[in-house]
């Protein structure tokens, strides 16, 4: 088993954030931001889930449930991975827990 407890927590806080978020920030480029981690980890978690099945693509549900839209996909990928081999697993979850940084980041919350 993996622990998963890193990407959890990272997506936990970057979801807050946006919740905390005034809505002109939201329009600005933060809500933006979250969707395209949202859809990067939903289409991680499909990858491993299926493999081979062609991703679907998280829909726009607008900048108000953006980060619940993070949570969803965080947590559907931290439960794959926490369940998966340790190898793979391993390097698949440093990279999904970088890439919720970098959209902290670029989101400026």
């Amino acid at each position: 088993m993996v622990d998963t407890t890193e990407l959890t927590a990272a997506v936990e806080r970057f979801a807050d954030r946006l919740r905390a978020a005034p809505q002109s920030r939201l329009v600005r480029g933060a809500a933006a931001e979250g969707l395209a981690l949202a859809r990067e980890l939903a289409v991680r978690a499909q990858r491993l889930e299926e493999p081979g099945a062609e991703p679907r693509i998280m829909p726009d549900a607008g900048v108000f449930a953006v980060a619940d839209q993070i949570v969803v996909a965080g947590n559907d990928l931290a439960e794959i991975l926490r369940t998966a081999p340790p190898g793979p697993a391993a390097a698949e979850l440093d990279e999904a827990v970088e890439a919720v940084r970098r959209a902290a980041a670029r989101a400026a919350l």
